[in-house]
């Protein structure tokens, strides 16, 4: 026995199931439990699973079983298996040796009857044909009842006269639906092997009637009518395929743009982490080197007889002296400014609005992150407001607020670093912008960067 697939309806105009065959008897069976592959012997739940399991290895032949379908579950994961060698190879795969037997749990009959006549209704409706009238009770005409078709009874007669049976002449002349009787002849000769060819032929009382032979007119109007219904048809499936192809050029693109953002946002964390690198070794050889001075400084004191340290006198030349180089450094840039040779930092504030889009992009939420830029914010303007003031340029990393606010954002340090604030190795935990490093206008310029990073909500997405 076989169950129906979609390539049945092609070119019938009645849809025939062969019936599955029945199951075992057996004493205690009441309804049957699942479908079984009399080719492969796996169990199949519905009606609808064995057409599947038919059109995808071409088996052909089911059978109804009173057996339930395995059901093995996964202890570890869940997975469902149907039978022992499903459950080897996902033991093999996985390595989970427990499963349970949940088999009657999910029991349930297989209604092969109506299940059969449900799909046969949809693949009717899918190939255009109409529906199949039932038969009431009651009913005097039975379409199901074989009978003899109708043929041309002057044809008949002269075939019998040549000398061919009845049998032979009635299925020749239905078979070809021809008025010649040669083509009729022809075709006993072609088909006088055939086994059952003097068999009587029945067919259904539907199919019984002779059909007239259409005139020129009426098959020029049914070749135009096959004709437009193919276009149609063609017309429909290029149209549907176009939309898949759109659909998939569609999700190509999405793919590729956020492949290539992916690729974009590690380029630019792989440069930052770059730089980090490269400042906390420029950090650590400034170390070195300042320590090495520092020994210098006091060999060079101990010599003099004066103590290592500095006094608090030369403390202040000290910073008297950095002072002075400060203002000759702005004295500097307001002349190359009033001569129009000002070198705007352009490829500083591009670095730093790198890092503003990574402090956005990783930030815990929109707030997070917004808090951290109007407090970048606020640190820079008390710096260009009072660049001689030491507090505004010191930021103690111990501040909870800067530990909450900046520090826990992905990049708040660093853009700090960045921009010239410098760690202390004296162990004060701060973070200072020396005095020579206030740059008025990359201060005006960050400011701008910082305040678009707050103010457009497009930042760091185009």
């Amino acid at each position: 026995a076989r169950v129906p697939g979609r390539s049945d309806l092609h070119g019938l105009d009645v849809v025939v199931f062969v019936a599955l065959s029945p199951p075992v008897a057996s004493p205690a069976m009441s309804a049957a439990l699942s479908l079984r592959c009399n080719t492969c012997g796996v169990q199949l739940r519905s009606v609808a699973e064995a057409q599947v399991h038919g059109e995808s290895t071409g088996h052909s032949d089911f059978a109804e079983s009173t057996e339930a379908v395995l059901n093995l579950s996964c202890v570890a994961c869940g997975k469902p298996c149907r039978s022992e060698t499903e459950k080897d190879i996902h033991s093999k795969r996985t390595g989970h040796l427990e499963f349970v037997d949940r088999t009657h749990e999910q029991v349930s009959t297989v209604d092969t009857a109506n299940e059969m006549k449900a799909i046969g209704e949809e693949m009717r409706d899918d190939a255009g044909l109409p529906a199949k009238k039932e038969k009431k009770e009651g009913d005097g005409d039975d379409d199901s009842m074989d009978v003899e078709p109708e043929v041309d009874t002057e044809l008949l007669t002269e075939l019998q006269t040549m000398g061919f049976t009845r049998n032979k002449s009635v299925r020749a002349l239905h078979a070809t639906g021809t008025s010649n009787v040669e083509q009729a002849v022809n075709w006993i000769v072609d088909h006088e092997s055939d086994t059952d060819i003097d068999l009587p032929l029945l067919v259904s009382k539907s199919n019984s009637k002779k059909k007239p032979p259409l005139t020129k007119e009426e098959a020029r109007v049914a070749g135009e009518e096959l004709r437009k219904a193919m276009t149609a048809k063609k017309q429909k499936e290029e149209r549907e395929l176009e939309k898949v192809r759109e659909q998939e050029r569609i999700r190509s693109g999405k793919e590729l743009l956020k492949a290539k953002k992916g690729n974009d946002d590690l380029e630019l964390k792989r440069n930052l982490e770059t730089r980090r690198i490269e400042k906390e070794e420029a950090k650590r050889a400034k170390a070195r080197i300042m320590a090495k001075l520092d020994e210098d400084r006091i060999v060079r004191r101990r010599k003099l007889g004066l103590p290592d340290e500095l006094t608090e006198e030369e403390k202040a030349k000290e910073k008297e002296r950095h002072e002075k180089k400060a203002d000759e450094a702005r004295a500097e840039q307001e002349k190359k400014a009033k001569a129009g040779l000002v070198v705007k930092p352009v490829g500083k504030v591009e670095e730093l609005r790198k890092i503003l889009v990574v402090i956005k992009k990783n930030a815990s939420s929109e707030e997070a992150s917004n808090t951290c830029f109007k407090t970048l914010l606020l640190y820079l303007g008390n710096v260009a407001k009072n660049p001689g003031e030491d507090k505004f340029r010191t930021l103690k990393l111990t501040n909870g607020a800067f530990q909450k606010r900046v520090d826990s954002c992905d990049g708040g340090r660093l853009f700090l670093e960045t921009f010239g604030f410098v760690l202390d190795t004296s162990g004060k935990e701060t973070l200072t912008l020396p005095m020579e490093s206030v740059d008025l206008l990359l201060l005006q310029m960050t400011g701008a960067a910082i305040n678009d990073a707050l103010t457009n909500p497009f930042f760091g997405v185009l």
